[in-house]
């Protein structure tokens, strides 16, 4: 099954919790056993796994982002601007895509974990797309 979320983020960067809609998605689909991966089909998006528990958190990912991969005019590629060369960047370092386990008809998660949608280049609508596949 594939299905797909839509998100429109807030200017520049940021971090969305998009761990509801997944699990909203995952237990609409009836699959007891299974994977679900999502993708992202953005060259300044991507999607990570962390610490759902402390606000903080996503604020400490994306300073430390700007620190390795800082906004610049250097860039050899700069198509739109200096910060969508970044975000370029940005998205291979986290990556566009995940693996995440279905077990009990829901997403196994670590007790703190969650799944954000990282915008590298926004605002921007943008999609997540799930493939829900069950075990056979």
């Amino acid at each position: 099954m594939l299905t797909k979320i839509k998100i429109e983020t807030p200017p520049k960067e940021s971090l969305v919790d998009i761990t509801d809609q997944v699990k909203e998605e995952v237990r609409a689909s009836k699959v007891a056993e299974g994977i679900c991966v999502a993708f992202v089909p953005h060259t300044t998006g991507a999607l990570t796994l962390n610490s759902i528990m402390d606000a903080a958190t996503t604020q400490d990912i994306r300073d430390e982002l700007r620190r390795l991969v800082p906004t610049r005019v250097d860039f050899a590629h700069t198509y739109d601007t200096p910060a969508d060369a970044a975000g370029h960047i940005k998205s291979t370092v986290v990556g566009a895509c995940l693996c995440l386990i279905i077990t009990g008809g829901d997403l196994l998660l670590g007790g703190s974990q969650g799944i954000y949608f990282c915008e590298f280049d926004g605002p921007r609508s943008r999609e997540v797309y799930l493939r829900i596949m069950e075990e056979a």
